[in-house]
């Protein structure tokens, strides 16, 4: 046999080195020197099936077969409609999720120009804080179904099956079908996935395009070929109009890998990078030049932003103002490392502590061990090599991603982790099938042991976070853990039973944790702003965060959210945890606020924050208020007026009519000015003004505190509650704006 010549030698001209294999590429040169085994092949297949060691290697890797084994196909199948059968038990429990999404999707069903541009309502007021990408496939959705919770919700768990699948088919290429199967499951089984797939955020769609991008820059070190750099460009992009920078996060290690391993001269390599840039710019920048082109005075005012200007909000309140906390307009402050702040300690092991390791680190451990010794078992292989590439891939995306969590000070939520699930998932099964090939060298079976042992520990650990819950199943993982790994250790000595039993074990302790967390998440609705999956745990309620709030009047933390009713701020809201006086302009709360709930028929679960004015969750919306909105909406633009997008969006998902969020999300935009809304109220435009609202009405403050710079809001409500008059259907107050008080 001879050696692959190095690419820097090679004389073809940016040409790939070898010739994929059928149906497949082939492995990178230099995998033999690395020791790694083949990716797989009929024989290894059969080799780990049954237990026996793989064949010797050769100089290099014949790549993947032209066919798979019989049961490959039918168990990936299964894996998928598994993975879509659970995501969509219960799914109708969580009725509109959060609110603030569900309303943008029922006015982007009605208005093609609300769609474009994100709007929260079908007027065009205000725009979510967000781009828009995230809200098309459910808006296109309800256009075609009708509103309802299944239309919102089952777009996300389509894309959580995607990103299953996607997962499946990068590790499948490398590592085999088994430890694609493995990757797939614990990707499915993690918690905080089951959560957001079921959820209508945008993480979920950030989720699947962060792992194709992963999933086609290991197409392109494969054979060298620009397509599909360039197609990772797009998938960037398109993450960048669901999430704008975090979508960045990643973009180091998929560049530096790219630049330092790819198949082809460096010429060609940087070539392809600035290509692929390019595809990122338009991807994602077509939208972004459309609306800062756009006349301001002839669309929706950009949510999120002080001064109109998605540029503005990209940097600032969704971008750096994550990373050290300076966010204006925010209604919570950030953490210093290793201190406490209202979204958690910043720090090395914030990914483990009590608010966020029941939702993604169950394997994370084992992810770190094996991504560790995968680039140990390559350390010398060439530099083309395409195994060691994609640990470098998946696992620079997973390190990435987890330090800038880890040490942001910023606005973070616990569900911001499903982003680091593909990437966790991609390294274990991945890692675990190395180690496993390898396993009659002791390292190897020891390291096996060790991780089967890490990953046991702290499932116990966080189970027992949760003592209340299942409290036997902490010690059946940690037993079934050290007795798989007592079997792992003489995995090179023992009988074939016995290592495929041990195995067997080991992968069943591991997502026993987890799996009872998603089996949880999966029974319980979930609503607001802020959700948590698995069971209620203490940890999760003392700071942003914590439960979604209660479901269908359920007692706080009854409903495995959090213990919290105000959307996991401790202190039970406005004028109690230093947040900014109650709504209202006078300090109080109007009677019958918009802090009420009950239950609107046929809309399925509310609540989740309710207690700070309808800031963080949705309200529900009582008979009588629905139909005082719906009589008089025929003649106005907006039906009604309210501070704050959740509360807003609470009457506008009940009557169907268009309702303006004064201040955005927040209530802390300025917008509408004083000014322009005494216009609207002028034109006729608005009919009526809900009564209480979000931190926004409380006032004054700067930034953090609960008020916009310019008071917008509050102004905005003290001007209505002095000339207009009140009235009150069911239990709630409304300033009728074309009923203006006698000395106005």
């Amino acid at each position: 046999m001879t050696t692959p010549r190095d690419p820097q030698s090679d004389p073809a001209d940016g040409a790939p080195l070898h010739a994929p294999a059928p149906n497949g590429p082939q492995a990178g040169a230099g995998s033999a020197a690395g020791g790694l085994p083949a990716p797989y092949g009929p024989r290894a297949v059969a080799d780990a099936a049954v237990g026996d060691p793989p064949p010797p290697q050769t100089a290099v890797s014949p790549g993947p077969p032209t066919a798979d084994p019989r049961w490959a196909r039918p168990a990936f199948l299964a894996l998928l409609l598994a993975t879509g059968v659970l995501y969509l038990c219960n799914l109708h429990a969580s009725g509109y999720a959060n609110s603030f999404y569900s309303a943008a999707v029922q006015a982007g069903s009605q208005s093609w120009k609300a769609f474009f541009f994100g709007s929260l309502d079908a007027a065009n007021a205000i725009t979510v804080d967000k781009p828009p990408a995230a809200l098309w496939p459910m808006a296109l959705s309800v256009r075609l179904f009708g509103l309802n919770s299944w239309a919102i919700l089952v777009p996300e768990v389509l894309m959580g099956v995607g990103t299953v699948a996607v997962v499946h088919a990068s590790v499948r290429r490398r590592s085999g079908p088994g430890a694609a199967l493995l990757a797939g499951a614990v990707l499915a089984l993690t918690p905080v996935a089951a959560l957001m797939f079921r959820f209508n955020n945008p993480d979920a769609l950030l989720a699947l395009l962060m792992a194709v991008a992963c999933h086609l820059v290991v197409r392109a070190l494969e054979d060298g070929r620009t397509r599909w750099l360039v197609w990772a460009g797009v998938a960037v992009g398109f993450a960048f109009l669901t999430k704008t920078l975090q979508a960045f996060l990643i973009l180091p290690a998929l560049a530096a890998v790219y630049a330092v391993c790819a198949p082809v001269r460096p010429r060609k390599r940087f070539a392809q990078l600035a290509l692929a840039t390019v595809a990122l710019v338009v991807s994602g920048g077509w939208w972004v030049a459309v609306v800062e082109l756009w006349p301001a005075s002839s669309r929706p005012y950009i949510g999120g932003s002080q001064n109109n200007s998605f540029l503005e909000l990209t940097f600032g309140y969704n971008g750096l103002g994550r990373l050290n906390g300076d966010e204006t307009g925010s209604v919570g402050g950030g953490g210093a490392p290793g201190g406490g702040g209202r979204w958690g300690e910043t720090g090395w092991d914030r990914m483990f502590n009590d608010d966020i390791g029941g939702q993604i680190s169950w394997l994370l451990p084992a992810a770190l061990i094996l991504l560790v010794a995968g680039l140990v078992l390559s350390r010398k292989a060439g530099r083309t090599d395409v195994t060691r590439a994609a640990f470098l891939v998946w696992g620079g995306s997973l390190l990435t991603t987890a330090v800038v969590f880890s040490f942001m000070a910023g606005i973070f939520h616990q569900y911001y982790t499903v982003a680091l699930a593909p990437y966790v998932a991609a390294v274990t099964g991945m890692g675990a099938a190395a180690l496993w090939h390898r396993r009659r060298e002791t390292w190897a079976a020891l390291t096996l042991a060790a991780t089967v042992t890490a990953t046991a520990a702290w499932g116990y650990v966080l189970l027992h976070r949760t003592p209340d819950y299942l409290p036997w199943l902490r010690w059946l993982v940690l037993v079934g853990g050290l007795t798989a790994a007592l079997g792992l250790v003489f995995a090179g000595r023992a009988g074939r039973r016995v290592v495929l039993a041990a195995a067997g074990l080991g992968v069943a302790a591991s997502l026993a944790g987890p799996t009872a967390y998603t089996l949880s998440t999966v029974r319980e609705g979930h609503s607001g702003s802020i959700v948590t999956a698995g069971p209620a745990s203490t940890g999760r309620g003392g700071g942003p965060g914590g439960g979604g709030g209660p479901q269908n009047g359920a007692p706080p933390g009854a409903d495995g959210n959090g213990p919290s009713q105000n959307g996991g701020f401790p202190g039970g809201g406005p004028g109690q945890d230093g947040f900014g006086a109650p709504p209202g302009a006078d300090g109080t709360t109007p009677p019958g606020g918009a802090g009420t709930t009950t239950e609107a028929p046929g809309r399925g679960p509310r609540g989740g924050g309710a207690g700070m004015g309808g800031l963080l969750g949705g309200t529900d919306v009582d008979a009588e208020a629905r139909e005082l909105l719906e009589a008089g909406a025929a003649g106005h633009t907006w039906a009604a007026a309210a501070v704050g997008a959740q509360n807003a969006a609470s009457y506008q998902l009940a009557t169907g009519e268009p309702v303006m969020a004064i201040g955005g999300f927040n209530g802390t935009d300025p917008s509408p000015t004083l000014a322009q809304f005494q216009q609207y109220v002028k034109d006729g435009r608005i009919h009526y003004f809900v009564s209480g609202g979000g931190a926004g009405a409380g006032g004054g403050g700067t930034g953090r505190g609960g008020g916009s710079g310019t008071g917008a809001a509050s102004r905005i409500t003290a001007w209505v509650q002095s000339h207009f008059t009140h009235v009150t259907a069911g239990s709630v107050t409304f300033y009728d704006l074309t009923r203006p008080t006698s000395d106005s």
